[in-house]
């Protein structure tokens, strides 16, 4: 289940950090609709404040798996019926392990019996978010295994593990999964293209479809770009094909009309 939250600031960015601060999440867990933009007024007359609208998922409710793509749907189906076999002695060993001086400890039996289950041995690595969350980068062997093709592997594995954990409890956390630094070496190559685009946009004067992308990998490009001169970008269509549009805009137009879209992700 869905609900969302308005917010009202003196510029949109102010407003957007306003709705994450109090819901305690981060941006890609959300999508963004201006309301109304901000206007300055003439000499102080006339201001008008920013509003926006974020939609977020209910944690309290059970949520599906959104399929990044069709070819990766017989490698969640896989994940998600290893982590239902899983769920049940592991719920029992994560009950008995946790204690207050191990607050992963949910976690790490988590996944320690889902990846015991997909026959991959590693090692988890926790480290704490500054929003409150957990980072967990899983280190060893046979990581292609756990990252599939393109993330999928690796998205479906931390949908999971944020829903068994945070199933019986009353308050959230959020968990990022990642193998091997995948995710930052992942953005610092969607951070190369979203710049690519930008300049054939701006070169060409027109605007530049990217291929499909899950709402984590768009967030990536709309943040590499949000201050890039000369271009906006909007997302178009339905997932699992929902995919970015960079689109150039007028020298004079490039700051007052940034972003274009009502919808970020």
């Amino acid at each position: 289940m869905f609900k969302t939250l308005e917010k009202s600031a003196k510029t949109e960015d102010a407003a957007l950090a306003a709705a994450l601060a109090e819901l305690g999440l981060d941006r890609d867990d959300v999508s963004v609709e201006i309301v109304e933009r901000a206007k300055s007024g003439f000499l102080g007359f006339g201001a008008c404040p920013a509003v926006i609208r974020v939609t977020y998922e209910c944690p309290d409710e059970p949520v599906e798996i959104v399929k990044p793509a069709p070819a990766a749907e017989k490698k969640i189906e896989k994940v998600e019926k290893k982590a239902d076999k899983a769920e049940k002695p592991v719920r029992k060993e994560a009950e008995s392990a946790q204690s207050a001086d191990d607050e992963y400890a949910p976690i790490r039996s988590f996944l320690t019996g889902l990846l015991e289950r997909m026959g991959v041995k590693a090692e988890l690595e926790f480290s704490k978010r500054e929003n409150g969350g957990i980072n967990v980068n899983i280190t060893g062997n046979s990581m292609g295994v756990i990252i599939g093709r393109r993330g999928e592997t690796l998205d479906a594995i931390q949908h999971l593990t944020n829903y068994v954990v945070n199933k019986d409890s009353d308050k959230h956390m959020h968990i990022s999964i990642d193998a091997e630094a995948y995710r930052s070496k992942r953005e610092d190559s969607l951070t190369k293209l979203a710049e690519k685009m930008a300049e054939k946009a701006i070169k060409y004067k027109r605007s530049m479809a990217l291929e499909p992308m899950n709402s984590y990998e768009r967030h990536v490009i709309h943040t590499a770009l949000q201050n890039y001169k000369g271009v906006t970008t909007s997302s178009t269509g339905v997932e699992p094909n929902r995919r970015v549009v960079v689109s150039y805009v007028k020298s004079d137009q490039s700051e007052t009309n940034k972003p274009t879209s009502r919808e970020w992700a």
